[in-house]
């Protein structure tokens, strides 16, 4: 029994050592998010604090009008597992994404997604009321949480590393792309299951549909763009390429029906064909140089890793296991050309090869080996 006391304690320990690492470093912005979360979570256990606080839409619409609840339902979770849940996401933000994107940047991410969260997400239990006229849909619903904040998240890095491999699976490798889908399947499953509300699959959903249409269209770049018009970030990658064809019509199908209601904006690629001593000089507006040269420094590390695996074996080492015995030839380049024999040489048969620092090494050859360009 208290051998258990003590496990308990040096868990708890543990936890709060690393929690206490994660946010040591972070900006001001992030530690107030976390901060507030924690202390709101209290507030949970006051009935009257979860209907203040969170998002009802039967209030939130007029005549009731609780506009403010789209900025306070974030910070209210009801299981402290969540809290801890969205700590750890808010500070990894902090250390992977703020450092792009800069506090600013960050913050109003957190604002455009968690505000989207909550209209969109009302809108969609409006909705539900319309079809069944069930009453319950609109007082007895509280929307709360980031949970579609932390769907936004995985859109985010979706967006910076699509390719780094997080886990190898015996159907395949599942990378950053995948992430977003994963989550939103995996939020429904839990929910079907009864481990989940139901506030949190549509929370998700809504928190990546409005991630990727702030980040695709509208964030604001250092070079003056908005918007990533890159091909690896259309809303058909979120999907298993044998669905993509069909997603990809039915998106591009919204896509021209917004931007003839001037609520998204056409994508325009100019090319700048500009004379350079050494070629032509290609600009496409749009893209960021700081994802550029991100996504060349990361494409520059993976080359690296694949060529330190690579075994550089020296020219000489393969060939210093021949012994004597055969005539001796010059290696140059790739060309295999006999060398002037010498009384030494007949004595003791060697072969010259030439390095590309143009010196050159005899070496030995076995009488009954005749050497070939495939051993160079």
């Amino acid at each position: 029994m208290a051998s258990i006391k003590i496990q308990d304690k040096n868990f708890s320990y543990y936890i709060q050592q690393q929690l206490a690492a994660l946010l040591r470093n972070t900006s001001t912005s992030v530690k107030f998010i976390c901060v507030v979360t924690f202390f709101c979570y209290f507030l949970s256990y006051w009935d009257g604090a979860v209907r203040s606080i969170s998002v009802t839409p039967g209030f939130f619409f007029p005549p009731s009008f609780w506009i403010w609840t789209a900025f306070t339902f974030c910070f209210l979770e009801i299981h402290f597992w969540e809290v801890c849940v969205d700590v750890i996401i808010v500070g990894l933000c902090g250390k992977l994404i703020e450092p792009l994107w800069g506090a600013m940047e960050m913050m109003t991410f957190f604002a455009i997604v968690n505000f989207g969260v909550a209209i969109i997400s009302a809108l969609f239990y409006l909705l539900l009321y319309m079809c069944t006229f069930n009453e319950e849909l609109l007082f007895q619903v509280h929307i709360h949480g980031l949970a579609g904040y932390v769907a936004g998240v995985t859109v985010a890095v979706k967006q910076m590393m699509p390719d780094h491999v997080i886990m190898k699976t015996p159907i395949g490798k599942m990378t950053n792309r995948n992430i977003p889908l994963t989550a939103i399947t995996l939020s429904v499953v839990l929910w079907l299951i009864g481990l989940l509300e139901g506030t949190n699959p549509t929370m998700i959903t809504c928190g990546v549909l409005v991630s990727w249409i702030y980040l695709r269209f509208y964030q604001y770049h250092t070079n003056g763009s908005r918007g990533d018009m890159a091909d690896n970030f259309v809303f058909a990658s979120f999907f298993p390429n044998v669905l993509q064809p069909a997603v990809a019509v039915i998106s591009n199908t919204i896509y021209e029906f917004m931007v003839k209601l001037k609520l998204c904006r056409r994508t325009v690629r100019k090319f700048d064909m500009a004379a350079a001593p050494t070629g032509v000089t290609v600009t496409i507006p749009g893209t960021d140089p700081i994802d550029m040269e991100r996504r060349r420094q990361i494409a520059l590390k993976a080359l690296s890793e694949r060529l330190s695996k690579v075994e550089h074996t020296p020219l000489v080492s393969k060939t210093s296991n021949l012994n004597k015995g055969s005539p001796s030839h010059i290696v140059q380049g790739n060309i295999l050309t006999p060398a002037k024999k010498s009384k030494r040489s007949e004595q003791t048969p060697t072969t010259s090869v030439t390095t590309p620092s143009g010196t050159s090494t005899l070496i030995n050859i076995p009488p009954n080996s005749e050497p070939s360009v495939s051993d160079v």
